[in-house]
């Protein structure tokens, strides 16, 4: 007797197994909203990761990769914050590197009388920002180095074939970097 309940048991699991169908599509509704577009452009352009983008929809980092894949505009908008993000730092490093110039307008208060000048602001080339900028845009420039006792050399050479592209009097400045390097 017990053996045929134990086939009955059996029979009615292989039975509930095949009656089973996985609906696709089916589940949880998504937290997924249109507005989360612009809110998600706006966290981008604060440089936000997309754990950081995931924590602050109150979701998973899977879910952030879902919603990329199934909203196109989502993912657009993503892509909208980082590109002008990015593109906004480098303009401002790159006018930085370089040294620009702006206008302004000087107060000043002289005898009790007040004054409005304009003036033209001067912010002279930044050596930093203009090597921040060339490691960022040459591998030249990288902070992968050689040994340290060569260090030196090899970044007066790097400089040099970097300069020699740009500078036609190549020898000019070969013969500058000579004449410091003894």
């Amino acid at each position: 007797m017990a053996k045929k309940k134990a086939k009955k048991k059996k029979a009615a699991k292989k039975k509930s197994k095949a009656v089973v169908k996985v609906k696709v599509g089916k589940g949880r509704p998504t937290k997924y909203k249109k507005a989360f577009n612009e809110e998600v452009r706006k966290l981008c352009l604060l440089r936000a990761t997309d754990i950081e983008i995931a924590d602050f929809f109150s979701v998973t980092e899977a879910t952030i990769t879902t919603w990329k894949k199934k909203h196109p505009d989502f993912l657009v908008s993503i892509k909208e914050g980082k590109i002008k993000a990015d593109a906004t730092i480098a303009d401002s490093l790159y006018q930085r590197a370089k040294g620009y110039e702006h206008e302004d307008v000087h107060i000043s208060n002289y005898k009790g009388k007040i004054t409005k000048t304009k003036i033209i602001k001067h912010y002279p080339p930044d050596t930093a920002a203009a090597f921040i900028w060339l490691k960022n845009r040459t591998s030249k420039f990288r902070d992968v180095l050689p040994d340290p006792p060569n260090t030196g050399q090899q970044i007066t050479k790097i400089i040099v074939e970097y300069a020699s592209e740009y500078v036609p009097e190549r020898k000019q400045i070969e013969s500058v970097v000579i004449e410091q390097g003894e």
